[in-house]
């Protein structure tokens, strides 16, 4: 039997996995149609011993690829029922000026606090745009102990999400 015939055999269970991490019929079905054509024209060159396995395997896949994806969306869409309403935001209101200074010396202060190698690291990383090896590299030591030191200024800064 080939993979396109089991996974046609068992389309109704696949559909069940898949919903179970996409949460939505329509979505499940998105997921299913992909994965199928994903086993017929992607093709393995291997012998498949376990083809149901296989097959919920990539159904799986794609639906945790699906979710994170819609996850992602959902995070950066903005509902707005009149968009022409919306105008640009003018910045050159004495309150919005003040605020964002106020925002600035805030989070100035957190970054102040960190150790100085440390403030280095996630200024080059996050305002500089280097890689954490690049930054490594300036700083004389490993990616992963940068990774360490912008996630200590990442977890300084969270006290300052409400200022958003």
């Amino acid at each position: 039997m080939t993979l396109g015939e089991v996974f046609v055999a068992n389309r109704a269970y696949l559909r069940r996995v898949a919903q179970k991490i996409v949460h939505t019929m329509d979505l499940a079905d998105e997921v299913i149609q992909d994965a199928y054509l994903k086993l017929i024209h992607g093709g393995t060159d291997r012998e498949v011993r376990k083809p149901l396995c296989y097959c919920c395997q990539v159904v799986r896949n794609m639906a945790f690829d699906y979710h994170r994806q819609r996850t992602v969306e959902s995070n950066y869409r903005v509902c707005c029922d009149d968009v022409e309403a919306i105008g640009p935001v003018s910045c050159n209101l004495p309150e919005l000026t003040f605020g964002g200074r106020q925002a600035l010396a805030v989070v100035d202060n957190v970054l102040n606090s960190l150790a100085p190698r440390t403030r280095l690291a996630f200024e080059l990383n996050r305002l500089d745009g280097l890689t954490q090896r690049e930054v490594g590299g300036r700083l004389g030591c490993s990616a992963t102990l940068v990774n360490f030191m912008i996630k200590e200024a990442d977890s300084a800064l969270n006290g300052c999400r409400y200022l958003l």
